[in-house]
């Protein structure tokens, strides 16, 4: 069995080489490296020095994860719950979508039209249906409702 200098040393470097391929959030390396097998008091030792030296960053994976989501057409409400299962809660990333697509109501326009296009005249069933999709997507009842209305649907 390695000593602890040898498990902190292969430890270290799991977790480096998780974070040169993209940002994880501390849940996310404490999972991957806990299933190879390691301690999770050591592990986590690992990690609260990599976090000290700025190597990882709950916040700086938040406004990563957020980007890439908000790229992808995802709304505010799916973006915190999928954030919330990898570990991380409370980390601002509304920047993300600011650069991106400028607001929540802007993004939620540009994903209806790029899936529904112009059409008007919808039925109840196919408002409704719509109006699932979007929800789905993670954008919230009160910002679909202003965009049927803005919409004339």
């Amino acid at each position: 069995m390695p000593d602890e200098s040898e498990n902190y040393q292969v430890i270290r470097a799991a977790c480096l080489r998780y974070l040169i391929r993209r940002e994880h959030s501390q849940h996310e390396l404490l999972q991957k490296i806990s299933a190879k097998g390691f301690v999770r008091q050591e592990i986590q030792a690992v990690i609260g020095e990599l976090v000290e030296q700025g190597l990882q960053s709950d916040a700086r994976f938040a406004e990563s994860y957020a980007r890439s989501r908000v790229h992808k057409g995802f709304g505010p409400l799916r973006i915190k719950a999928e954030l919330q299962q990898r570990g991380v809660s409370g980390c601002p990333f509304e920047m993300a979508v600011e650069d991106i697509a400028g607001s929540w109501q802007e993004l939620l326009a540009e994903v209806y039209s790029k899936k529904f296009g112009k059409e008007t005249g919808l039925d109840i069933k196919e408002k409704f249906r719509r109006s699932l999709f979007l929800q789905q997507r993670g954008f919230p009842n009160e910002l679909v409702r202003q965009l049927f209305k803005q919409l004339a649907l």
